[in-house]
């Protein structure tokens, strides 16, 4: 192995820390030069694991690198795509070794936190000051800590419904709902019809924290997100609110016979199932269009639309807040330079418009959109560019055990084994722990 070792002490408040996340990854969610570092001979070995496990973002990735090591030939990268969970799963164990690959995928935010003040991951700020302009500034978000750089982002956009415009048509539904009561009543038509409303991987839990995200911003707003992490206090009427309503979706018995043990991108699972239309809609990032063909086979072509998480009648906050998060690369501790090189090449406009063409990211560089062909990944950038506020996935944006705290306690709230009442206060009790 040629990964950098780390002092094992610094894992041991960082063990855990990539449990939590969501699955942009599932579908990624998912970024020339060189020299210096560990070497064999002459030759700087880069270790790169990623979560781009469908087509074509499996392959450009490989691509890529065998084009930055031709024109380096001092440079050789080892790249791994690995699927989503399997992935945070296995940086838990490289961690507790005391290892960390050179560069690896990050979704920022709390978890990239705790990863930093455990001193596992190198500061970037001035080797991306050259080129840090040509991405647009809002993706640097999520990975800028205490006014220092950590991580390059390569995608960035927001959570939707993804939906069967044909099955939407057969069981009389003329346009997406705007409202949650409008949600209601067609998963009610859907129902009706013999059609299934929703696909859900309840197995990953992470697809399910979506649902409660979004009503607590609904219901409660941005700003009500923001401060039950700084007080670490959930228990609130908005919060439990949001629980009730989910409830109310829930009853209906939307999802797809055997939800709860379903995965996301597998043939069987909640991507396949929207892909080969057999489930109206899934609630998903911007990744969903790719997953869906893969995980399918086929996919549903121009039958597929997407629209936004709906407003709650009466609630505090603004129905064009977004909730989603971008996804990016960040570069552990002693990586070599050449690390920082081969993400400035991957962030180049053109390898940007590479994948950008096929519907695989929503491009983050500047100009690099112009690529897009599919509609409603225009759609979803747009909406994403008019939002009034945003909010960073739940199990990202809190430290990692309150973020896998939130998929535990809502998957178990969607299992029909908890109450509202209750997966605040376990939420709560976490997060009072958490520091």
């Amino acid at each position: 192995m040629t990964w950098r070792r780390r002092n094992v002490a610094l894992w041991a408040t960082a063990a855990l820390l990539v449990m939590s996340g969501c699955g942009a990854g599932g579908g990624e969610q998912q970024s020339g030069g060189g020299g210096g570092g560990q070497a064999s001979g002459q030759t700087t070995t880069i270790d790169f694991w990623h979560i781009g496990t469908q087509e074509p973002f499996r392959t450009v990735r490989t691509q890529q690198a065998q084009a930055f090591m031709k024109a380096n030939p001092n440079v050789k990268i080892n790249v791994q795509a690995i699927e989503n969970d399997a992935f945070k799963t296995k940086m838990t164990t490289v961690a507790q070794s005391g290892e960390l690959p050179d560069i690896y995928h990050t979704w920022g935010g709390g978890v990239l936190k705790q990863q930093v003040d455990a001193g596992l991951v190198k500061d970037i700020t001035a080797d991306v000051a050259s080129w840090k302009d040509t991405i647009a500034p809002s993706a640097w978000a999520a990975y800028t800590i205490d006014g220092k750089i950590y991580g390059v982002p390569f995608d960035n956009g927001m959570v939707g419904f993804w939906y069967n415009k044909k099955l939407f048509k057969q069981a009389g539904i003329e346009q997406p709902p705007t409202t949650w009561s409008g949600l209601l009543d067609t998963v009610k038509k859907l129902k009706d019809s013999g059609i299934t409303p929703i696909a859900l991987a309840g197995a990953e839990k992470w697809p399910g924290h979506f649902y409660w995200s979004y009503l607590s911003m609904r219901v409660g707003g941005v700003e009500a997100l923001a401060k039950a992490g700084q007080d670490h206090n959930f228990n609130t009427p908005d919060f439990i609110q949001a629980g009730k309503h989910l409830q109310e979706l829930v009853a209906l018995d939307p999802f797809q016979k055997g939800f709860l043990g379903a995965k996301y991108n597998t043939p069987d699972g909640q991507a396949a199932l929207v892909g080969s239309g057999k489930a109206a809609m899934e609630l998903m990032g911007q990744w969903a269009p790719n997953v869906q063909k893969e995980a399918s086979g086929k996919g549903i072509g121009d039958d597929l639309g997407w629209f936004p998480f709906p407003a709650v009648d009466g609630g505090k906050g603004n129905g064009a807040d977004a909730f989603g998060g971008g996804n990016g690369y960040a570069v552990s501790a002693d990586a070599p330079p050449a690390a920082v090189e081969f993400l400035k090449f991957i962030s180049s406009v053109d390898e940007q418009k590479r994948l950008a063409a096929e519907g695989a990211i929503q491009p983050v560089v500047k100009g690099a959109e112009e690529a897009l062909k599919d509609e409603n990944l225009k759609t979803v950038g747009q909406t994403l560019a008019g939002a009034s506020g945003f909010q960073l996935y739940l199990d990202q944006a809190y430290p990692p055990a309150v973020g896998q705290q939130v998929n535990d306690s809502v998957a178990e709230l969607i299992a029909g084994k908890k109450t509202p009442e209750q997966i605040v206060q376990e939420i709560s009790e976490t997060a009072k722990t958490a520091e």
